[in-house]
């Protein structure tokens, strides 16, 4: 059977991609032991929600779902026609903390303004958490880090969504669930010792960029640790509107790759590898992979894997 979906998903991707060749595959592996990666490629509410069921995992008591509220006012972020019937089912809270740069998601009534300006709040409660301060949760083996500061309100869920648009990064290199579960969960605070690895609670700026991807995985693996390392938190990406730029950027770059899919996976590191992975079998992916290579995004997800916070080997399972 795995090997069945293995060739099933090569084919799939020789097909989706004439351009694509073994090298930039080369962390799929037809491996029973591998973590799975589901992927479709209907970008819709019945592909997000099929997607979730193939994890064969059920969301339990209060859940929270994490996305991107998106900066005004034209930014890429996952659209409430494609997220509503899968948030309404899982009778999931939004959840978000407040931005550490000065935009118009820095402060909780601004923040809570653009959920509402952006539709979120027409079928979910939206809960900026650290709208009341933060707690720390230790990180065990970090390079940088000891501890991540995450909203307050992060220890009333009992399980976790990270439903993440995966694109381009300024930053980062790229932004999906390892990004959403490190920097998206982290309080204000908690933003900059992340971005400064560890140097500032007071300031995003300054830090290197080896020590801020290597931050941000210390931070999502402190997370994990917290919500018992898969058991209580799933991870899905959306592969559409792939611009190099962030969420987090009003005025993004048009995208250069057209919309590939939605992934899911309970290990985050395998799915933002498979992304990856998807990102540069793409026709027109030159400008998303030179931004990647300039700020050595891969980086995070060889020091997450270091972490044991997942894998970057995965087996991916089309499933349409």
């Amino acid at each position: 059977m795995v090997t069945k979906f293995f060739l099933t998903s090569v084919i799939f991707l020789l097909t989706f991609n004439c351009c694509a060749d073994a090298s930039e595959l080369a962390y799929q592996v037809d491996d029973e032991d591998a973590p799975a990666v589901f992927f479709t490629r209907s970008i819709t509410p019945d592909g997000l929600e099929r997607v979730y069921k193939a994890l064969r995992w059920e969301a339990d008591g209060r859940t929270a779902v994490k996305i991107s509220t998106g900066e005004p006012p034209a930014s890429n972020y996952l659209r409430p026609a494609l997220i509503r019937d899968f948030v309404k089912r899982l009778k999931g809270t939004i959840i978000e903390c407040n931005t550490a740069y000065n935009g118009s998601r820095a402060e909780t009534a601004m923040h809570l303004q653009v959920a509402k300006d952006h539709g979120f709040t027409e079928f979910a409660n939206v809960d900026i958490m650290d709208s009341e301060g933060d707690i720390e949760l230790p990180v065990t083996h970090g390079t940088h880090l000891t501890g991540n500061f995450v909203g307050k309100n992060f220890t009333n869920y009992n399980s976790f969504v990270i439903l993440s648009h995966f694109k381009g990064h300024a930053m980062a290199g790229f932004g999906g669930a390892v990004k959403n579960t490190s920097i998206g969960i982290a309080s204000r605070r908690g933003k900059c010792r992340i971005h400064t690895g560890g140097k500032s609670d007071t300031s995003p700026w300054g830090g290197t960029q080896n020590a801020f991807l290597e931050s941000m995985a210390e931070a999502a693996r402190s997370v994990s640790d917290y919500l018992e390392h898969g058991r209580r938190i799933v991870y899905i990406n959306v592969m559409n509107r792939l611009s190099i730029d962030c969420d987090c950027n009003g005025h993004p770059a048009e995208p250069d790759i057209h919309d590939i899919g939605i992934l899911s996976s309970k290990d985050p590191v395998a799915l933002d590898q498979a992304c990856v992975d998807l990102i540069n079998a793409a026709s027109g992916n030159h400008s998303f992979v030179k931004r990647m290579r300039q700020l050595n995004a891969v980086h995070v997800l060889e020091h997450a894997e270091n972490m044991k916070l997942g894998s970057r080997h995965y087996r991916l399972i089309y499933i349409d």
